[in-house]
């Protein structure tokens, strides 16, 4: 197969088609240098044609609670209290800097996603 930009669904197909074709091609040979610049253009293709945007800041740390076994006691021990955990998992309270220090430092979660605007929810009326 020549080589070529993928700039429409028909070229997408064909570098995947090709791509079928040369998987399990030893590395370092003709093949496996075609497989290694398809996969590559594929991927560039998908992530400008279906870019997947970062999760908010309380989506990221549901889905790290949730990968790790964690509960919101474990988010409430790292951040301070249990109502506060509470407050901000529920989206009543946003985080803070020292919060996302910490989320940060000792679970090793991005600070570029934790600092992202996000939506509150307004407290129930009293």
């Amino acid at each position: 197969m020549k080589i070529k930009p993928i700039k429409c669904n028909a070229d997408y197909d064909a570098a995947s088609t090709a791509i079928d074709s040369l998987m399990g091609a030893a590395p370092d040979t003709p093949e496996g240098d075609e497989l290694e610049v398809l996969v590559t253009l594929v991927e560039a293709y998908e992530a400008e044609r279906w870019p997947i945007e970062a999760p908010d800041p309380i989506s990221a740390i549901e889905h790290f609670m949730e990968a790790h076994g964690l509960r919101q006691r474990d988010f409430a021990a790292l951040i301070g209290s249990q109502p506060r955990a509470s407050e901000v998992l529920n989206r009543r309270r946003p985080l803070t800097l020292s919060m996302i220090r910490a989320l940060s430092s000792k679970w090793n979660l991005p600070a570029d996603v934790l600092v992202r605007e996000y939506d509150l929810t307004k407290a129930p009326a009293a």
